[in-house]
């Protein structure tokens, strides 16, 4: 499936369990005291907490995580998940980062 399918999945099922979920929400970029669009959104903002990045790779590479990482440093949010769903157990494709 696409990356786009399990975000709706993802979704749906958070907030069915009660919890507020943003999805595909702009970062903005504050460059020389201006905000501009550097093009990140993130796929998930879980209570406005957790960052979740969704993956359907057959891999995560470094790149993935750096990208998180970066989410989770413009934002000044505290922790955020990748999620790859290419595994075969979900349990092995989730990577915890804090910021």
């Amino acid at each position: 499936m696409l990356e786009s399918a399990y975000e709706s999945c993802l979704a749906f099922e958070l907030n069915r369990r009660g919890l507020a979920v943003q999805r595909q929400l702009e970062l903005p970029v504050v460059f020389q005291g201006h905000q501009v669009d550097a093009g990140y959104r993130l796929d998930l903002l879980v209570e406005d907490v957790v960052i979740v990045e969704l993956k359907a790779v057959d891999e995560i590479a470094p790149i993935h995580k750096a990208q998180l990482l970066s989410y989770l440093k413009l934002s000044k949010k505290p922790v955020g998940l990748l999620i790859n769903f290419n595994v075969r157990l979900l349990k092995d494709g989730i990577t915890r980062l804090a910021n």
